[in-house]
């Protein structure tokens, strides 16, 4: 059956996360289910076709906090930036929007959301997802960079130099040479940007 995206469902309460993968499939949306920061990981890393992220930000061992979801949009705009993240929490509003925004989250959703509202978000995030794909295809990698002015340029260029980087690693998978090639150094630089950044083969 076709399907008009991958969506992975974050969630820790059992019985929203089955009324929203129920809603998804009806919709016909495929659906992966995590409890977890960790699961979500594993799954990301397991299914590249995963396009969307439904994340509610109080998660275990934290599920009264923001912590680990806010670690996971981190995580995931280094490893898995043309994922996009839609918000879906019953914490905070006010906080954790400006928090899941600054990090980010693509949009921003208070439980409990009308069907209608997580419905059309989904449509939103993929039509972002398919139309940088079509850039990708023309050579063009966007990265998304989070600059407090007082830091000044050079935290804004290292920033940048990290993400791309990382990126392109992702793209080529790992693959030294192709990466140098495709940003115009030398071996020797791609290295040296390993170490710099601690980037490791498994990130």
């Amino acid at each position: 059956m076709n399907t008009l995206g991958h969506i992975l469902l974050v969630e820790d309460d059992p019985a929203l996360r089955i009324i929203l993968s129920s809603l998804l499939k009806q919709n016909a949306y495929r659906v992966s289910e995590a409890n977890s920061r960790i699961s979500a990981l594993e799954l990301l890393k397991l299914e590249e076709s995963i396009e969307v992220l439904i994340l509610d930000l109080g998660l275990p061992p934290h599920p009264h906090s923001t912590d680990e979801g806010i670690f996971l949009l981190k995580t995931l705009q280094i490893s898995f930036n043309s994922v996009k993240v839609i918000v879906l929490t019953g914490q905070d509003q006010e906080a954790a929007a400006l928090e899941a925004v600054r990090d980010g989250a693509f949009d921003f959703l208070a439980k409990p959301a009308r069907t209608e509202d997580i419905l059309g978000a989904i449509r939103r995030a993929l039509l972002f997802v398919h139309k940088e794909q079509e850039l990708h295809l023309q050579g063009i990698t966007k990265i998304a960079i989070n600059a407090q002015i007082s830091d000044g340029l050079k935290a804004v260029r290292v920033d940048a130099e990290e993400k791309l980087v990382r990126q392109i690693l992702k793209e080529t998978g790992f693959n030294i040479n192709q990466c140098a090639k495709r940003l115009g150094v030398k071996r020797e630089n791609i290295y040296y940007f390993l170490k710099k950044f601690g980037i490791e083969r498994d990130a």
